[in-house]
Parts: C-alpha cells; sequence; structure tokens
C-alpha cells in the first residue's frame, strides 16, 4: 500500500511542473508574501503572432499568455497579477489581443516597464490598472509598421490610418495621455534618425501621462499588495450586506409562516 501511494506522488509530481520548469516554458511564477498570493508575468523581446520568428528571437508567444491570463483570472488562489515587460514590440493584434485581456481583468494588475516598452509593448503597459516605469527604461512611439509585401493603393493607407486609431484609442482609454498628443509623438520627425516617432525615457512617459508612476519592483509589488488588500476589503463588505440581507429575508418569512391562515 505505501509503494503505491508512493507511485502516485511521484506521478503527480511528474505531471505538475515546477516553477523552475514554468519560468523555462512560459515565463510566469507564482509568488507572494505569505499573505498575497501573485502571478508573475514577463513579456520579454518580440511579442509573436500568427507567424513564428526565427529561432535566435526572443520572443513571447501569444497563444501561450492567452491562456496563462485566463487561469489568473479564474483561480481563488492568486490575488493579482504583476507584468513586468522589456519588449520591443511585434505583432499589432496579438499585442492588442494581450492588453485587452488585461485591461478586462477584474483582480489587481500592475505593469513595470524596466529596459524597454516600445512600440505595442505601451498599450500592454497602460493595459493594467497601475503602471510603473524605470526611470532607466524607454518607450519608443511610431506610426504602424507593415513587413513583406504592401499595395500602394488608397485602401492600404486608409488601413494603417484605421490601424493606429485602435492603437491610439486603446492607449488613450488606459492612461491620461490625450489623442492629440499621441499623434504628435508618433509623427515626430526630429528625433530618429531613419524612422519618425518619439524616445521617451522613464521621467518623460510619466510627465506625458502614459505611466502612471515612475518607481522600482518593490513599488511595484507595494502598490499590488494594496491594491489587493482594497479588493479583499470590498469582497468582505459586500459579503456581509449579502449575509444580512439574507438574515433579514428569513425574518420575514418566518413572522409570515408564524400567523395561521
Amino acid at each position: 500500500m505505501k509503494d503505491e501511494a508512493n507511485d502516485e506522488k511521484t506521478e503527480e509530481k511528474q505531471c505538475r511542473p515546477s516553477a523552475e520548469q514554468r519560468v523555462f516554458d512560459n515565463g510566469s511564477f507564482i509568488t507572494g508574501d505569505g499573505v498575497h498570493v501573485i502571478d508573475c508575468l514577463t513579456i520579454i523581446g518580440q511579442i509573436e503572432g500568427h507567424t513564428i520568428l526565427p529561432s535566435q528571437n526572443k520572443t513571447t508567444k501569444y497563444e501561450h499568455v492567452i491562456p496563462q491570463l485566463v487561469t489568473i483570472e479564474e483561480s481563488p488562489q492568486i490575488d493579482g497579477l504583476l507584468i513586468i515587460l522589456n519588449t520591443v514590440g511585434g505583432d499589432v493584434e496579438a499585442g492588442l489581443a494581450l492588453a485587452e485581456l488585461i485591461a478586462g481583468m477584474k483582480k489587481p494588475t500592475v505593469s513595470i516597464i524596466l529596459g524597454g516598452g516600445h512600440s505595442i509593448g505601451i498599450p500592454l503597459a497602460v493595459a493594467a490598472k497601475h503602471s510603473f516605469i524605470v526611470p532607466s527604461a524607454t518607450m519608443t512611439i511610431h506610426p504602424v509598421r507593415l513587413n513583406g509585401l504592401m499595395l500602394g493603393v488608397p485602401q492600404t493607407m486608409d488601413y494603417f490610418e484605421r490601424m493606429q486609431q485602435r492603437i491610439t484609442r486603446f492607449i488613450t482609454q488606459n492612461s491620461r495621455i490625450s489623442a492629440k498628443r499621441m499623434d504628435e509623438l508618433s509623427m515626430n520627425t526630429k528625433e530618429l534618425v531613419l524612422d519618425i516617432g518619439s524616445v521617451l525615457d522613464g521621467q518623460q512617459a510619466v510627465k506625458e501621462g502614459l505611466i502612471d508612476s515612475l518607481g522600482s519592483l518593490s513599488d511595484a509589488v507595494d502598490c499590488l499588495y494594496k491594491m489587493i488588500d482594497r479588493s479583499k476589503q470590498k469582497q468582505y463588505q459586500k459579503s456581509l450586506k449579502i449575509s444580512k440581507s439574507e438574515s433579514k429575508g428569513k425574518k420575514k418569512v418566518g413572522r409570515a409562516e408564524s400567523y395561521p391562515s
């Protein structure tokens, strides 16, 4: 009997991925301080979309991140999500898909940019309920680009404009920057040598209203813990109201039943 129990435990350990294996496979892990349990998700390199990038590229595969986000949102064991970004951008639709998922989460979410949060990494950063950036990090704002064959017809220009509007609309809805200022920074011709756009460091990103706060990892974690505490307090108060309303309903039913018809 003991041998069978040991075999079952061994099989369970083999089926359950370790924390190190989860970091290696998906770039995420669960941690906490004993009171709060958070999932740390890293978005690094280039965000891979519908096509597979060369093996030498550091990538974040959106088909791996989507189920992780759903699991975090639905798991009762996880209290919040910390997103660490160091990305050059990537596929627009894949990046927007991930950003929309993060923005639609009910659980507390905090993002922090380390190194860089460029291009489509900007919507991912502002999608969290509170965003941080370290002073040495940078963010590159530029218009939509297209790789491969492009037809030089008015429909192509219209498609580019509508895609840029989608990105700008999402960023402005989830940050304090205006659409007019976003367009000015995107169309800046005086800063980048071989392209148009703007590069903002940490302080500039906060000053422009693109990112909420300037801070380090400890600041982001402390902010997430406070958000979790407030969320738990709201849930506790809500449960008290529900229990009180249910007890009142039971009293009324009891009184009605005590009188004969």
